[in-house]
């Protein structure tokens, strides 16, 4: 499977935001986490609902109203919710099993249960008289008709569906990021799954993202009395997180029609595993240089040893390995020069600028006015990052001072190539490098095309031209000779130097790009892989672009979620083997339009739009109409009207005939 090009500096704005919204990072001079009032309020707001989620979800059901009425009274206004809470109080104090429990259950029943059993809704007062069996029948009796009260199951049903609400009315979503990633690897299942690809990351998006998902937050009956939803809305909600029709409906109906808050409450209901996220965003946030891998043993291990250790022990682990300098020779040739050059590439500047990693505690820690006081006030981290990779090195011993300064030093050096590349220093960076090993251009020939292709512009644009030709005549010259696919961006180098007074560094290349490239490759000379969470979001944004391809349509929530902005990697002039630029110009956008070569698109989408597939040009509406009466997916709905002419009644009258 291919993958995209992928703007980092906008992944290292996402992360970031995430970070700080969760209180996982802070700066070296600070005495307290920083983030913004808004961000602040939305982080306590989550706290709260973690914190009643937890208290359902262990039964204690007093704790979880006690709350609620501090945080959201409103909530225990809506009296389905409030019969539910009761109903499993009822449970509980029954499964505790002593006589006052049992007699504080009846109590329950008499004073609570019985009277919102009235008027919750419909069904609830033959649940009421439903439940009444639990007061016969044992928890441990599997047979029994109320089995299904006593299952534990039912304390996470009604944890999921109180989170889900309290997300909306809080309005408490997770950070953008967190949204994105949940949307991406979905997307990628469904793409793998209707292609019959392979996916390169599905080890880590089948513990990533959950299949499970909470309950969905239901409509009052007040609002079922509102005006019909478009039908384009519906449907983009549907398939945009695997909803049945009605389930869009229902959810729309719950936004009070407005469609992106719908979307963002059924992403929010997909479950991810939270220390791996947070595992990910570490690993990712030290690669970049984020944040500082500075603190304890214990955290330099688990940072470091994440991006892998030494070359000679990553070939001891893996007998097939191919690199050269998984030799002794080799490896120990790397490391004296590592030790030589620890003081020649800038650090002490940009290491100042990062931020401290604090790791994600204990919510009751951080609980505003919280009225439990029963719950641990000591913090408690839940982020312990295990280092496979160091306790095969290692077995259970910790690593050595002097294997925590080396890989500090293998980091520190990849991020100061990194920083020399990101201002323009191409001459330097390729001394640097052939330094470390004289061999790594010839394996890489394009990484020294692209880095000569800034030291000509940036000679160009000081006005040296008679050196930025010997640069061309001498690098650039050959090695676009001994690659063909180099001689286009070699010509569109050249043509610099016809406008002299403009500044063709700034406008020609995203040196960030170029520095990421670099840290990738040299990283893994260095024996330092990269993060999984670029694997992750190369293959997602690969997949994201195909799978709206074949819905030739435009993804009406990725600006929501930045989507647009991971895409947005300009390369001009820089050589790149492949590049999925046109279709992402293509896409950007946050209405849904679908791509057609006989429709010119506006730029609010307002124009008429159709779908062309073969000679058949499909009109919007008979899409819609085709994939609301058949519940299809828009690719199948398309298909289908391909083969008759365009033409919906015919679709359905066909299959129904």
């Amino acid at each position: 499977m291919d993958s995209t090009p992928v703007n980092w500096e906008a992944l290292d704005t996402l992360v970031i935001d995430f970070a700080k919204s969760e209180n996982l990072m802070e700066d070296w001079s600070a005495s307290s986490p920083s983030s913004s009032p808004s961000s602040s309020s939305s982080y306590h707001s989550r706290l709260i609902i973690r914190r009643i989620r937890r208290s359902l979800e262990v039964g204690d059901i007093d704790a979880a109203i006690d709350l609620l009425r501090l945080h959201a009274p409103s909530i225990l206004e809506d009296h389905r919710i409030l019969f539910r809470l009761q109903k499993q109080k009822f449970i509980e104090l029954l499964r505790k099993g002593t006589t006052e429990d049992r007699d504080s259950a009846i109590e329950c029943l008499r004073m609570a249960l019985a009277p919102c059993a009235l008027d919750a809704y419909p069904e609830a007062y033959e649940e009421f008289k439903h439940v009444l069996l639990a007061l016969i029948y044992d928890k441990d009796d599997q047979c029994s008709p109320v089995a299904n009260e006593w299952s534990e199951r039912k304390r996470s049903d009604l944890a999921g569906l109180l989170s889900s609400m309290l997300r909306a009315h809080l309005h408490a979503y997770d950070p953008v990021f967190s949204m994105s990633l949940r949307y991406l690897i979905s997307i990628h299942r469904a793409y793998c799954l209707r292609q019959g690809a392979t996916s390169p990351i599905s080890d880590l998006t089948e513990r990533l993202l959950l299949e499970e998902r909470d309950p969905p937050a239901t409509p009052q009956d007040t609002l079922y009395e509102v005006p019909p939803f478009d039908e384009v809305d519906i449907q983009a909600l549907a398939h945009a997180v695997e909803l049945t029709r009605q389930g869009a409906i229902d959810s729309l109906r719950f936004a009070k029609g407005d469609l992106f808050q719908a979307f963002q409450n059924e992403l929010c209901r997909m479950k991810l595993d939270i220390p791996l996220i947070d595992q990910l965003v570490r690993e990712y946030c030290v690669y970049r240089g984020i944040i500082d891998s500075d603190g304890s043993p214990e955290n330099n291990t688990d940072v470091t040893s994440m991006q892998g250790i030494d070359a000679e022990v990553r070939c001891a682990s893996d007998p097939t390995s191919n690199h050269e300098d998984c030799s002794t020779s080799g490896s120990q040739q790397i490391e004296n020069l590592i030790v030589s050059q620890r003081n020649k590439l800038p650090r002490n500047g940009e290491r100042s600028k990062r931020k401290r990693w604090r790791g994600r505690y204990d919510e009751s820690s951080y609980m505003p006015d919280a009225p439990l006081e029963e719950h641990s006030k000591q913090e408690h981290s839940i982020c312990t990052i295990v280092s496979t990779m160091s306790k095969e090195k290692q077995g259970s011993q910790k690593l050595s001072v002097f294997d925590i300064s080396y890989m500090e030093d293998k980091f520190e050096i990849l991020l100061g190539m990194k920083e020399l590349a990101s201002k323009g220093m191409a001459a330097e960076v390729v001394e640097e490098v052939n330094a470390l090993d004289p061999n790594f251009f010839a394996q890489n020939s394009v990484l020294l095309f692209q880095l000569k292709q800034v030291e000509f512009l940036k000679l160009v644009s000081s006005g040296d031209y008679s050196a930025a030709l010997r640069v061309a005549c001498s690098h650039l010259g050959p090695l676009a000779a001994s690659d063909p696919t180099l001689l286009k961006p070699l010509k569109e180098t050249l043509l610099a130097l016809l406008k002299p007074n403009e500044d063709a560094l700034g406008n020609a290349l995203p040196l960030h790009a170029l520095a990421a490239s670099l840290q990738v490759a040299v990283g893994r000379k260095l024996g330092v892989e990269e993060p999984q969470l670029m694997k992750i979001m190369r293959a997602t944004l690969y997949t994201h672009n195909e799978w709206f391809k074949l819905q030739m349509c435009k993804d009406r929530f990725e600006g929501l979620l930045r989507i647009d902005s991971l895409k947005e990697v300009n390369t001009p002039f820089i050589a790149t083997v492949s590049t999925s630029r046109s279709y992402a110009d293509s896409c950007r956008g946050s209405s849904q339009v679908t791509i057609s070569s006989g429709t010119k698109m506006s730029e609010d989408g307002s124009s008429p739009t159709q779908a062309s597939s073969g000679d058949v040009i499909c009109d919007e509406s008979a899409i819609l109409k085709v994939m609301e009466f058949l519940a299809l997916p828009r690719a199948d709905a398309i298909h289908l009207l391909a083969q008759y002419n365009g033409n919906a009644e015919t679709v359905i009258q066909q299959l129904f005939a």
